[in-house]
């Protein structure tokens, strides 16, 4: 009787954050299934309809409830608050990949691919599956804490004539003040209740853990820099999800036929306290003369009544949106600034934390762009950024020029065969 031939590996895709860290797992997760392969998506239960609703199997973390919470804390968009509410939120959920995997058949093989945030928890999972195979999933060039191409230390800029051992030095205080406290309690309560050694430093664990890393940005944006874990695999970001036709309502149809390009505002999907960002964007736009198009899902954020030439969306495809714009004034997070190189529209930043000041500046480094951190934003500030970006045809060119490469660079069918291959490098 023929031997049994073994199943291929589980794929387990696990990722945590806003709408920005859901469409790259969204769109690995389906190329993936495409190919073949078990997928099971583990997010949280906030996002899990997106990924049930296109068909991927779903482990949904914690409740709506508790990720609406933190949404709602103002310090979530605080550069020095922001990752004490991250940790605190994270805390209970450190042990979630160890139950999953725990609750597979013992014969199940499994791989997971992981937001960085959840490397640590992919990590004790190996508690119970020594041999389990882990590759992070870096979504921008920030996420690498690298001493080398450093931009930015939250609002704090970082020019090119700064030593690399002072670079070194401030990374270290950044861990030592801001990182490690709040990150390290839980961590290593957990791993001493699974056996494992305790971490001293969460970001250098989170380096260190994984069999390889895949950078989901391309060369051009970051490029590898000598004190990145090995090996990296370096990619490309990836294909935008299919828009839906629910995506463009009749108000929105109207308005882009009703005169000339908007510019584009939006503070980002899990933004709710950005009153000032709204208001200032309104008073801007028509200084400088031209329509606004204001995104946010929470209405309150935005003007309670509107001028006319200026309307606000719930929700919009920005892949199928932009390339009819004028110009994209955001906070800078990875999945809008790559929606709009695709577009090949400038874009103005107004980073509030996280990597989004790194996002920024690379824009601007670009050529494609330029930078406002929020704590400066003001409508005049606005405006002054503003009118070159629109005015500017080198600006133009330069973002033009981006989006025909990234058009004929790789495809969506590469992007996913680079994850095959970090995943099960043995196929």
């Amino acid at each position: 009787m023929p031997a049994p031939v073994p199943r291929a590996p589980l794929l387990i895709l696990a990722t945590t954050g806003t709408t920005g860290d859901m469409l790259p797992f969204l769109s690995l997760g389906l190329g993936l299934q495409a190919r073949g392969h078990r997928v099971l998506m583990v997010v949280p239960r906030f996002h899990a309809a997106l990924f049930e609703q296109a068909g991927l199997s779903c482990h949904p973390l914690g409740s709506v409830e508790e990720f609406q919470a933190v949404l709602a804390n103002p310090d979530l968009w605080d550069e020095r608050k922001g990752w004490q509410v991250i940790c605190r939120a994270a805390a209970p959920y450190i042990d979630c990949l160890h139950q999953l995997v725990t609750q597979l058949p013992a014969e199940e093989q499994c791989v997971i691919l992981s937001h960085p945030l959840l490397v640590p928890a992919a990590d004790i999972a190996r508690a119970v599956r020594p041999g389990l195979r882990i590759v992070a999933t870096c979504l921008a060039p920030s996420n690498l804490c690298s001493s080398h191409d450093l931009l930015a230390m939250g609002s704090l800029r970082i020019p090119g004539w700064v030593p690399l051992s002072w670079r070194k030095t401030l990374w270290s205080l950044a861990h030592r003040w801001m990182i490690d406290p709040p990150s390290l309690p839980a961590l290593n309560a957990a791993r001493a209740n699974h056996g494992l050694a305790p971490v001293a430093h969460f970001f250098a664990h989170v380096m260190q853990a994984p069999d390889a890393s895949l950078g989901l940005f391309p060369d051009w944006f970051g490029a590898v820099q000598p004190d990145w874990p090995q090996p990296f695999v370096s990619g490309q970001f990836p294909p935008p999800a299919a828009p839906s036709p629910s995506d463009w309502t009749p108000a929105l149809r109207q308005f882009l036929d009703a005169g000339p390009a908007p510019v584009v505002f939006t503070p980002g999907s899990g933004h709710q306290h950005a009153a000032q960002f709204f208001a200032s964007a309104v008073e801007a736009a028509q200084a400088l003369g031209h329509r606004a198009l204001l995104v946010t899902r929470h209405r309150e954020q935005v003007p309670a009544v509107l001028p006319e030439g200026v309307l606000w969306q719930s929700y919009v495809s920005f892949d199928a949106l932009l390339p009819g714009v004028a110009a994209i004034v955001h906070h800078g997070g990875i999945g809008t600034t790559a929606a709009a190189l695709r577009a090949g529209v400038p874009q103005l930043v107004v980073p509030f934390a996280y990597d989004q000041f790194d996002n920024g500046y690379r824009v601007q480094r670009l050529g494609t762009g330029d930078v406002l951190p929020a704590r400066h934003m003001s409508a005049s500030r606005l405006q002054h950024k503003l009118k070159p970006l629109l005015q500017a045809s080198a600006v133009v060119q330069t973002c033009q020029r981006i989006a025909r490469s990234m058009r004929d660079g790789s495809s969506a069918d590469d992007i996913v065969a680079q994850a095959e291959r970090a995943l099960l490098p043995a196929r």
